[in-house]
Protein backbone atom coordinates (compact mmCIF):
# COMPACT_ATOMS: atom_id res chain seq x y z
CA UNK A 1 0.00 0.00 0.00
CA UNK A 2 2.97 2.40 0.90
CA UNK A 3 4.40 1.56 -2.29
CA UNK A 4 1.32 1.90 -4.40
CA UNK A 5 0.99 5.54 -2.11
CA UNK A 6 4.45 6.89 -3.43
CA UNK A 7 3.33 5.91 -6.92
CA UNK A 8 -0.09 8.09 -6.93
CA UNK A 9 1.90 10.75 -5.67
CA UNK A 10 4.66 10.59 -8.42
CA UNK A 11 1.75 10.47 -11.10
CA UNK A 12 -0.03 13.35 -9.85
CA UNK A 13 3.55 15.37 -9.17
CA UNK A 14 4.38 14.49 -12.86
CA UNK A 15 1.07 15.04 -14.09
CA UNK A 16 1.33 18.70 -12.12
CA UNK A 17 4.50 19.37 -13.96
CA UNK A 18 2.99 18.29 -17.20
CA UNK A 19 0.34 20.99 -16.86
CA UNK A 20 2.61 23.92 -15.89
CA UNK A 21 3.84 25.48 -12.90
CA UNK A 22 2.95 28.60 -10.95
CA UNK A 23 4.42 31.71 -12.34
CA UNK A 24 4.12 34.41 -9.54
CA UNK A 25 5.53 32.46 -6.30
CA UNK A 26 8.13 30.47 -8.16
CA UNK A 27 9.18 33.71 -9.85
CA UNK A 28 10.17 35.21 -6.12
CA UNK A 29 11.49 31.94 -5.56
CA UNK A 30 13.39 32.26 -8.57
CA UNK A 31 14.16 36.31 -7.44
CA UNK A 32 15.35 34.82 -3.93
CA UNK A 33 18.12 32.31 -6.16
CA UNK A 34 19.17 35.02 -7.77
CA UNK A 35 20.03 37.25 -4.95
CA UNK A 36 22.24 34.40 -3.40
CA UNK A 37 23.93 34.18 -6.79
CA UNK A 38 24.68 37.46 -7.19
CA UNK A 39 25.60 37.81 -3.88
CA UNK A 40 28.43 35.22 -4.47
CA UNK A 41 29.36 37.16 -7.60
CA UNK A 42 30.25 40.67 -6.06
CA UNK A 43 31.79 38.88 -3.47
CA UNK A 44 34.43 37.57 -5.95
CA UNK A 45 34.89 41.03 -7.08
CA UNK A 46 35.31 42.72 -3.69
CA UNK A 47 32.01 44.31 -3.62
CA UNK A 48 30.72 42.60 -0.06
CA UNK A 49 28.43 45.59 0.76
CA UNK A 50 25.93 45.02 -2.71
CA UNK A 51 26.88 40.64 -1.45
CA UNK A 52 25.27 41.53 2.25
CA UNK A 53 22.40 43.62 0.67
CA UNK A 54 21.97 40.98 -1.98
CA UNK A 55 21.37 38.61 0.66
CA UNK A 56 18.86 40.54 2.40
CA UNK A 57 16.98 41.10 -0.86
CA UNK A 58 17.29 37.37 -0.87
CA UNK A 59 15.12 37.22 2.24
CA UNK A 60 12.45 39.67 1.20
CA UNK A 61 12.05 37.63 -1.88
CA UNK A 62 11.87 34.63 -0.05
CA UNK A 63 9.31 35.80 2.59
CA UNK A 64 7.19 36.67 -0.27
CA UNK A 65 7.20 33.03 -1.80
CA UNK A 66 5.05 31.29 0.62
CA UNK A 67 2.71 33.95 1.70
CA UNK A 68 1.70 34.57 -1.98
CA UNK A 69 1.64 31.09 -2.63
CA UNK A 70 -1.10 30.45 0.77
CA UNK A 71 -3.16 33.79 -0.47
CA UNK A 72 -3.34 32.49 -3.84
CA UNK A 73 -3.69 28.97 -2.96
CA UNK A 74 -1.04 28.17 -5.91
CA UNK A 75 0.87 25.79 -3.17
CA UNK A 76 2.74 22.62 -4.65
CA UNK A 77 4.97 20.45 -4.20
CA UNK A 78 7.57 21.40 -6.80
CA UNK A 79 6.90 24.72 -5.01
CA UNK A 80 8.72 24.19 -1.97
CA UNK A 81 11.09 21.73 -3.18
CA UNK A 82 12.48 25.00 -4.97
CA UNK A 83 12.12 26.57 -2.01
CA UNK A 84 14.29 24.83 -0.58
CA UNK A 85 16.80 24.58 -3.20
CA UNK A 86 16.78 28.47 -3.13
CA UNK A 87 17.43 28.49 0.44
CA UNK A 88 20.79 26.37 0.11
CA UNK A 89 21.52 29.01 -2.38
CA UNK A 90 20.92 32.06 -1.06
CA UNK A 91 21.20 31.04 2.97
CA UNK A 92 23.95 28.65 2.93
CA UNK A 93 26.38 28.78 0.03
CA UNK A 94 25.95 32.32 -0.84
CA UNK A 95 27.25 33.75 3.37
CA UNK A 96 29.50 30.96 3.42
CA UNK A 97 31.77 32.37 0.42
CA UNK A 98 30.93 35.50 1.19
CA UNK A 99 32.38 35.14 4.90
CA UNK A 100 35.45 33.56 3.20
CA UNK A 101 36.03 35.86 0.32
CA UNK A 102 36.09 38.52 3.04
CA UNK A 103 37.72 37.58 6.07
CA UNK A 104 37.86 33.32 6.65
CA UNK A 105 40.17 32.70 3.79
CA UNK A 106 42.83 34.08 6.54
CA UNK A 107 42.63 31.02 8.60
CA UNK A 108 43.82 28.91 5.98
CA UNK A 109 41.96 25.85 6.07
CA UNK A 110 40.42 26.39 9.07
CA UNK A 111 38.54 29.21 7.67
CA UNK A 112 37.63 27.02 4.59
CA UNK A 113 36.41 24.53 7.10
CA UNK A 114 33.78 26.73 9.06
CA UNK A 115 32.57 28.31 5.37
CA UNK A 116 31.97 24.69 4.16
CA UNK A 117 30.66 23.55 7.88
CA UNK A 118 27.92 26.50 7.78
CA UNK A 119 26.76 25.30 4.45
CA UNK A 120 26.05 22.02 5.07
CA UNK A 121 24.87 22.87 8.69
CA UNK A 122 22.40 25.08 6.28
CA UNK A 123 21.38 21.67 4.35
CA UNK A 124 21.03 19.76 6.96
CA UNK A 125 18.89 22.55 8.84
CA UNK A 126 16.49 22.62 5.65
CA UNK A 127 16.41 18.88 4.97
CA UNK A 128 15.26 18.18 9.07
CA UNK A 129 12.93 21.02 8.39
CA UNK A 130 11.28 18.97 5.79
CA UNK A 131 11.09 15.96 6.84
CA UNK A 132 10.15 16.35 10.58
CA UNK A 133 6.33 17.46 11.47
CA UNK A 134 7.01 20.63 13.53
CA UNK A 135 4.79 23.08 15.90
CA UNK A 136 3.91 26.02 14.36
CA UNK A 137 4.78 28.33 17.12
CA UNK A 138 8.80 27.52 17.24
CA UNK A 139 11.22 26.55 14.70
CA UNK A 140 13.80 24.03 15.56
CA UNK A 141 17.27 24.99 15.49
CA UNK A 142 18.28 28.38 14.52
CA UNK A 143 16.52 29.23 10.85
CA UNK A 144 18.41 29.78 8.37
CA UNK A 145 17.49 33.60 6.70
CA UNK A 146 17.86 34.64 10.43
CA UNK A 147 21.76 32.99 10.71
CA UNK A 148 21.93 34.50 6.78
CA UNK A 149 21.03 37.86 8.42
CA UNK A 150 23.17 38.44 11.17
CA UNK A 151 26.28 37.33 9.19
CA UNK A 152 25.65 39.45 6.05
CA UNK A 153 24.96 42.53 8.54
CA UNK A 154 28.48 41.86 9.99
CA UNK A 155 29.83 41.91 6.93
CA UNK A 156 28.19 45.13 5.43
CA UNK A 157 29.36 46.80 9.17
CA UNK A 158 32.67 45.70 8.18
CA UNK A 159 32.42 47.22 4.53
CA UNK A 160 30.93 50.14 5.93
CA UNK A 161 33.59 50.86 8.58
CA UNK A 162 36.32 49.77 6.42
CA UNK A 163 37.42 46.78 8.96
CA UNK A 164 40.40 44.39 7.72
CA UNK A 165 38.53 40.66 7.38
CA UNK A 166 42.05 39.74 8.89
CA UNK A 167 41.51 41.46 12.06
CA UNK A 168 38.04 40.06 13.00
CA UNK A 169 38.81 36.45 11.26
CA UNK A 170 39.40 34.42 14.36
CA UNK A 171 36.20 35.83 15.91
CA UNK A 172 34.46 35.68 12.88
CA UNK A 173 35.42 32.29 12.67
CA UNK A 174 34.46 31.30 16.06
CA UNK A 175 31.12 33.04 15.36
CA UNK A 176 30.67 30.63 12.43
CA UNK A 177 30.75 27.30 14.01
CA UNK A 178 28.49 28.49 16.88
CA UNK A 179 25.98 29.72 14.23
CA UNK A 180 26.12 26.67 12.12
CA UNK A 181 25.57 24.33 15.41
CA UNK A 182 22.84 26.76 16.33
CA UNK A 183 20.75 25.71 12.76
CA UNK A 184 21.48 22.09 13.02
CA UNK A 185 20.71 21.92 17.57
CA UNK A 186 17.15 21.35 18.96
CA UNK A 187 17.06 24.71 20.71
CA UNK A 188 13.57 26.37 19.71
CA UNK A 189 13.33 29.74 17.88
CA UNK A 190 10.02 31.81 17.86
CA UNK A 191 8.26 31.41 14.38
CA UNK A 192 6.27 34.23 14.61
CA UNK A 193 3.64 32.42 12.28
CA UNK A 194 0.76 33.41 14.80
CA UNK A 195 0.55 36.68 14.11
CA UNK A 196 -2.57 38.45 12.46
CA UNK A 197 -1.64 40.69 10.10
CA UNK A 198 -5.09 41.12 9.55
CA UNK A 199 -6.14 42.07 12.78
CA UNK A 200 -6.09 45.07 14.56
CA UNK A 201 -3.69 45.41 16.97
CA UNK A 202 -2.90 48.50 19.51
CA UNK A 203 -1.69 52.53 18.33
CA UNK A 204 1.32 52.18 19.94
CA UNK A 205 2.47 49.14 17.85
CA UNK A 206 1.79 51.10 14.71
CA UNK A 207 4.00 53.98 16.04
CA UNK A 208 6.90 51.67 17.32
CA UNK A 209 7.00 49.78 13.96
CA UNK A 210 7.32 53.10 12.40
CA UNK A 211 10.34 54.15 14.49
CA UNK A 212 12.32 50.81 13.78
CA UNK A 213 11.42 51.04 10.11
CA UNK A 214 13.04 54.77 10.39
CA UNK A 215 15.89 53.79 12.44
CA UNK A 216 16.60 50.56 10.14
CA UNK A 217 16.65 53.28 6.97
CA UNK A 218 18.92 55.34 9.17
CA UNK A 219 21.69 52.76 9.99
CA UNK A 220 20.92 49.66 8.01
CA UNK A 221 23.30 47.46 9.17
CA UNK A 222 23.65 48.42 12.52
CA UNK A 223 19.81 48.10 13.13
CA UNK A 224 19.89 44.80 10.97
CA UNK A 225 22.65 43.39 13.44
CA UNK A 226 20.97 44.11 16.40
CA UNK A 227 18.09 42.82 15.23
CA UNK A 228 19.19 39.07 14.33
CA UNK A 229 21.57 39.35 17.30
CA UNK A 230 19.15 39.51 19.67
CA UNK A 231 16.51 36.98 17.98
CA UNK A 232 19.99 34.64 17.77
CA UNK A 233 20.08 34.62 21.86
CA UNK A 234 16.59 34.31 22.50
CA UNK A 235 16.50 30.69 21.32
CA UNK A 236 18.85 29.65 24.29
CA UNK A 237 17.34 32.02 26.69
CA UNK A 238 13.87 30.93 25.71
CA UNK A 239 15.34 26.84 26.04
CA UNK A 240 16.62 27.55 29.34
CA UNK A 241 13.68 29.03 30.66
CA UNK A 242 11.31 26.32 29.68
CA UNK A 243 13.60 23.82 31.21
CA UNK A 244 13.97 26.10 34.69
CA UNK A 245 10.08 26.14 34.36
CA UNK A 246 9.91 21.89 34.22
CA UNK A 247 12.48 21.63 36.81
CA UNK A 248 10.36 23.71 39.43
CA UNK A 249 7.10 21.90 37.75
CA UNK A 250 9.04 18.45 38.28
CA UNK A 251 9.76 19.49 41.93
CA UNK A 252 6.36 20.87 43.43
CA UNK A 253 5.19 17.73 42.19
CA UNK A 254 7.65 15.44 43.71
CA UNK A 255 7.03 17.56 46.97
CA UNK A 256 2.94 16.97 46.59
CA UNK A 257 4.09 12.88 46.23
CA UNK A 258 5.78 13.26 49.37
CA UNK A 259 3.69 14.97 51.45
CA UNK A 260 0.55 12.63 50.24
CA UNK A 261 2.96 9.64 50.93
CA UNK A 262 3.50 11.29 54.25
CA UNK A 263 -0.31 12.34 55.35
CA UNK A 264 -1.46 8.89 54.23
Amino acid sequence: MAIDNEQNEQHDQQGNLQKGIYLLPNLLTTAAFFAGFYAIVAAMKGYFEISAIAIFIAMIADGLDGRVARLTNTQTAFGAQYDSMSDLAAFGIAPALVLYSWSLFNLGKIGWLAAFLYAVATALRLARFNTQATDKNYFQGLPCPSAAGLMASIVWMGSNYEVDGLAVAIPLGILTFFVAGLMVSSIRYHSFKTIDFRGRVPFLTIVLAVFLIAAIALEPAEMLFAIFFIFLISGPILTLWQLRKMRKQRSSQSTLRQVGRKSS
